[in-house]
């Protein structure tokens, strides 16, 4: 009995081994060949066509045929066991042993199930989120996006590919989607050297380009010159995306995110860049994903609020003090609800402060993405991705984009500095022609390699008197414009904390 036991084992791990054994050899051989075979093809496809292997993981079809053969080869393997058990069992089995017998084959197909049934739901996971979140370019609509004719190359003629980073903060109590974080992130397409430019939510005058019908509305940047020159919260950077497309619906052409295109055109205008994708994340939906991804590791450099609302200016709730602080401190693991708050806290603080915490998050996301968190809880991080995204990036180009990513994930990342004291003291007059200059200087070649500096900038004070400011002792930062890796840029800075 143990022996048919045995060889059972061995015949479910050496598939078709125990026909041989039971005397059906020539069965036994094929199947053994057919197994080594399939092994060995997969081996090869995954050493040398990785090209392949990410054309499957982000098409539908290929993703809805990759679940079908996985169930078929489960289904397969489980009848290869079952028929092999049956011609090595011994003839004269007791009642008992059948059933020992019986109950051993049902936990090794068990074994061969549960594996099989969480690889299938995971590949139609990622064919959910493929399908929910990227469009192929003929179901979808934009009015900005550019018309790629390589779809396997499609950087052949693009140097720098410019990608429009969206935070929308539409949470309970506000009126319409607020654009709270807009980051533009040039990514150098040979090397992956990625420089991010933070622009502050509340830039009045935010230019359009001159062969824009936006240009014919706005002549002189997005304000309005009747109201005088004053803060004009209806004409911030932040209310376009909700404000443009009601007032003027299909300005810009068929879109499916008409306040992402009106975004892409004037930040471009503004920056002196052509954008070509914008990725526009939900607020609820990055808390998500940061627990499915077991959480982040930051450094806090002074005490970040919790919560908190002024009660005053566009997209405010009512008057409130944060609920509590993020404390300073090196190596700080955030789960998802502190990780949010951790980029989007301002209660006391600057916008310029805020946006260095964004840039810090999303170099922090970037390096908590390790393949042991994405295997083992990938269907919960597919399922955030869902909630979590909405782009203009079609789906035959992302074979290409993922090539990308994993270039930017071993490149050097790097913050440009606007220079906040000289071009936008406050947000009514920007200067936007001294940005583009220093957009230009930061990303043409010879700039690529970031000056090494030390840690990160202090927040600005707020312009507000009558906002609380916190406001940390200073530390030394590179001549505005030069760009900052992030690894210096997000480092624990003590002096910061006042330790």
């Amino acid at each position: 009995m143990s022996r048919g036991l045995g060889l059972t084992l061995v015949s479910t791990l050496i598939p078709g081994l125990g026909f041989v054994l039971g005397g059906r050899k020539k069965l036994g051989a094929f199947v053994m060949t057919l197994s080594i075979g399939l092994l060995l093809i997969v081996a090869f496809v995954g050493l040398t066509k990785r090209d392949s292997i990410l054309a499957t993981a982000v098409d539908p079809s290929r993703l809805l045929l990759a679940t079908a053969a996985v169930v078929v080869l489960g289904i397969l393997w489980i009848c290869v066991v079952v028929s092999s058990h049956k011609l090595l069992r011994p003839i004269s089995l007791t009642a008992t042993g059948r059933l020992a017998g019986s109950m051993f084959v049902g936990l090794l197909c068990f074994g061969i199930a549960v594996p099989t049934t969480v690889a299938a739901q995971t590949v139609l996971a990622q064919r959910d989120l493929v399908g929910g979140v990227f469009k192929s370019e003929d179901d979808s609509k934009s009015a900005t996006r550019p018309k790629v004719e390589d779809k396997k190359d499609p950087w052949a003629n693009t140097p720098r590919l410019n990608l429009l980073l969206l935070g929308a903060d539409d949470g309970v109590g506000r009126e319409g989607t607020r654009t709270d974080t807009v980051i533009v992130a040039s990514i150098d397409t040979k090397t992956g050297d990625t420089a991010l430019m933070s622009l502050s939510r509340n830039f009045m005058r935010m230019p359009f380009p001159e062969d824009s019908p936006l240009h014919k509305k706005f002549p002189d940047g997005y304000w309005d010159p009747n109201l005088g020159n004053v803060e004009q919260p209806e004409y911030y950077l932040d209310s376009m995306y909700d404000n443009i497309p009601r007032t003027y619906p299909g300005i810009l052409g068929a879109s499916d995110n008409e306040g992402a295109d009106v975004m892409k055109v004037s930040v471009g205008e503004a920056m002196g860049l052509k954008i070509d994708y914008y990725m526009q994340v939900n607020l609820k939906g990055f808390e998500q994903i940061i627990d499915a991804l077991g959480g982040i590791t930051v450094n806090i450099n002074y005490r970040v609020p919790i919560g908190g609302d002024y009660g005053a200016g566009p997209g405010s709730n009512s008057e409130r003090k944060p609920s509590g602080y993020l404390q300073p401190g090196p190596n700080q693991k955030l789960n998802g609800h502190d990780a949010l708050w951790f980029a989007r806290g301002r209660y006391g603080l600057s916008d310029p402060s805020r946006q260095e915490r964004q840039r810090c998050t999303i170099h922090a996301l970037v390096n908590s993405a390790n393949p042991q968190a994405l295997v083992t809880k990938y269907q919960q991080i597919a399922s955030a991705g869902k909630k979590l995204l909405r782009t203009d990036i079609p789906q035959e180009i992302l074979p290409a984009f993922i090539e990308l990513g994993l270039k930017v994930k071993n490149a050097s990342v790097s913050n440009v500095d606007l220079d906040k004291s000289k071009n936008f003291p406050t947000g009514k007059n920007p200067n936007y022609e001294a940005m583009r200059e220093l957009v230009r200087k930061a990303i043409e070649p010879k700039a690529s390699k970031p000056v090494a500096s030390t840690p990160s900038t202090k927040p600005s004070t707020s312009t507000s008197t009558k906002r609380p400011t916190t406001k940390p002792p200073t530390s030394t930062k590179p001549p505005a414009g030069t760009p900052q890796n992030l690894n210096d840029a997000c480092a624990y800075d003590p002096a910061q904390t006042g330790n």
